[in-house]
């Protein structure tokens, strides 16, 4: 039978009523393989993944081809964003045997979890090059019939391959020293050189979010003044923001532009990707004051608020890239976001349909005729625009809508957290503040367990089966701290303080400061994933360096900032080779060559004086630099311990390592020094 009717994730749960009889990741599946003597089917996949739709609808929903899949395999479904730590480690055997990668995943496995075999998404008849399903699923069931030495053979020499794989990060062989200058000086020259100087980004189609390379361009632009890295920073930012993979009615980014122009985007929306980008267009804002990544930030903020957030206050995963089509009552990619000017002229009339196409490029750039909406320049009649907007937005609205995948990831919304904490109080949006922190009380309250542990999801404020990995941990630690430095409240720091004592226990290799993506006592797979490169978020790793940094400099802990300087030495290896795929490392080895700056504000609360001089701290962009605020005598932050005021007003004490200048109580000073 089918067993994943029970199951918490909206992924799983589209494939219950499939004639596979999937299982759930777990023991039980590969013991039922090995009673039966048959290899399991894997199949990993998401939610808002359109080929693992289409490969759902062409192959597992079909009887036939289910009844072979059922009578030779145990299948198995795994939602890659539960279980990342099952899909970094065959996605990794799929890449180094295939080149390439990407979902649904489809591997075949031994009953020991061995892998034997590779692919993507398969067509139910062979197409273009590709084999059919049925073809490799009998082809795989010959092999396990009659050649099963040579099955094994090939399964094994897999496994000690990854086991080698393993290695390169140097588990176990001392530690490495953390970035110099001239690493990361090596990064920007490694990133000018991929730079599309015409149309932002890095590299050719397809195109991705560079989030993390460009928050490294940001501070390596403050701490040095590179008018390169703001140039790249800022090309890349008002490309993206101007095109089609910026939704331009109803904010927030697609997932990737298949183009090298940022015209026409996968259309599944991130929750990662869009708390990501709040964050790196207002710190673009905050560096240069424009009004475009303003604008942006705010827009996407909105549409985390009025598209993701549960009902319990947290934010969900994705919106679906396929919707139902008017038109022609079937499922079709960005049928929800495309319009034909036949489209604008009903909806508009024929005067600001006219204006609508022009402002809009609405000039057949997707399928059919259809158009994705860009915004080239803004107009000098930005009424109309806003008018034009609003009403397209509200036609948009009697759509079908793409469905959601509202499964809480605990990483994700840390991201979330602290984006919205900090354009909240950046942009004097406090209903911001307010959503970031009731996400964080949500998280603490399902996903933190009795013994301090994270569990990785939840839905509808049930908590998941599934241990928090490491990117759980450090990216809810990033963002506690970023809410601690808005509201003040020391509860957030203490309660991110704990997320981190568990990666230096459970997730830290002692004789190397390299960090595992997975603790020391979650489930055994066929070797413990580890990875410092990002993917579409910050890894795991880099991201623990920064949230430790950042504890360190409000704490003046040596462990935990000694925990950040050997987890970041894996940085300077990577950072000339490849600064693209390790752009969130280089934003905290910016972090760490800075000091950081430690910032304390002193004052009542409530007083305008101690409230501006607590706004210029937030507002300054030296890399990583923190900020407490609290009341005179404030003890149990050890930043604001033995401060006093300034004369009896509110002060501001700048450090690095605990080490201060004289305080002032002047907001412009206190800028000057945080240049």
């Amino acid at each position: 039978m089918n067993r994943l009717a029970d199951a918490t994730s909206p992924y799983l749960q589209q494939h219950a009523d499939n004639p596979v009889h999937w299982w759930p990741w777990g023991p039980e599946a590969f013991e039922e393989a090995r009673r039966r003597g048959v290899p399991v089917l894997l199949s990993v996949g998401y939610a808002a993944c359109h080929w693992c739709h289409v490969m759902a609808h062409e192959s597992f929903e079909d009887d036939v081809l289910a009844e072979y899949a059922n009578e030779h395999f145990v299948a198995v479904k795994v939602d890659r964003e539960e279980r990342p730590d099952v899909d970094a480690v065959y996605m990794e055997a799929v890449q180094a045997a295939t080149g390439q990668g990407g979902w649904p995943m489809t591997v075949f496995l031994t009953p020991d979890k061995e892998p034997f075999y590779f692919g993507t998404y398969f067509p139910p008849e062979p197409r273009h090059g590709m084999p059919g399903f049925r073809q490799v699923l009998e082809g795989v069931t010959a092999a396990w019939r009659d050649r099963r030495d040579e099955v094994a053979e090939v399964a094994g020499r897999i496994r000690a391959d990854l086991a080698e794989r393993a290695a390169v990060y140097g588990a176990g062989t001392g530690a490495v020293p953390p970035p110099a200058e001239a690493d990361l000086h090596q990064a920007l020259a490694g990133l000018s050189r991929t730079f599309d100087a015409k149309r932002g980004g890095f590299g050719g189609a397809p195109k991705f979010p560079p989030s993390m390379a460009v928050e490294f361009l940001l501070r390596h632009h403050a701490r040095t003044g590179s008018e390169a890295a703001l140039e790249m920073a800022g090309r890349t930012l008002e490309a993206m923001a101007r095109g089609g993979l910026y939704d331009q009615l109803g904010g927030g980014f697609a997932r990737y532009s298949v183009d090298a122009d940022w015209v026409v985007p996968h259309f599944e929306k991130m929750l990662y990707d869009n708390a990501l980008l709040i964050r790196v267009y207002l710190h673009h804002w905050r560096a240069t004051g424009d009004p475009l990544s303003r604008r942006i930030a705010l827009e996407t903020a909105d549409f985390l608020l009025d598209a993701l957030r549960t009902p319990e206050g947290a934010f969900a995963s994705a919106l679906d890239a396929d919707s139902v089509d008017p038109a022609t009552g079937k499922t079709a990619e960005g049928a929800y976001y495309a319009w034909t000017p036949e489209q604008l002229t009903a909806v508009l009339g024929a005067e600001d349909g006219a204006l609508a196409v022009g402002l809009l490029d609405v000039t057949g750039t997707f399928e059919h005729g259809t158009s994705v909406l860009q915004l080239p320049a803004d107009p000098a009649d930005r009424q109309a625009l806003a008018r034009i907007r609003a009403r397209l937005l509200a036609a948009r609205a009697e759509r079908p809508a793409p469905a959601r995948d509202d499964k809480v990831v605990a990483a994700w919304n840390g991201l979330a957290v602290a984006a919205l904490a900090e354009t909240g109080a950046l942009l004097d949006r406090p209903d911001l503040v307010e959503a970031a922190e009731r996400a964080a009380d949500l998280l603490i309250a399902v996903h933190l367990t009795a013994d301090g542990r994270l569990l990785r999801t939840s839905r509808d404020g049930r908590p998941g089966p599934n241990a928090g990995v490491l990117e759980d941990y450090a990216d809810l630690a990033e963002g506690l701290l970023a809410l601690y430095s808005v509201t003040g409240e020391s509860a957030w720091l203490d309660l991110s303080g704990g997320l981190l004592d568990t990666v230096l226990v459970h997730f830290t290799d002692p004789a190397s400061g390299a960090l595992y993506d997975t603790a020391d006592d979650a489930e055994e797979l066929i070797r413990r994933p580890q990875d410092p490169t990002d993917n579409a978020t910050p890894s795991g790793w880099t991201a623990a360096a920064g949230a430790l940094l950042g504890y360190a400099a409000y704490t003046g802990s040596d462990r935990h900032r000694t925990a950040a300087e050997r987890a970041l030495g894996i940085v300077g290896a990577l950072a000339g080779r490849a600064p693209r795929f390790i752009g969130w490392g280089l934003a905290v080895a910016e972090a760490l060559i800075d000091g950081p700056r430690e910032v304390a504000v002193v004052g009542p609360a409530g007083d305008p004086a101690t409230a501006a001089l607590h706004r210029t701290a937030l507002l300054a962009t030296a890399p990583g630099a923190v900020v407490a605020v609290g009341e005179p005598g404030t003890a149990d932050v050890p930043l604001l311990a033995d401060r006093p005021l300034l004369d009896g007003r509110p002060a501001a004490y700048v450090c690095q390592h605990f080490s201060c200048d004289a305080p002032t109580a002047d907001p412009a000073e206190l800028a000057e020094r945080l240049r």
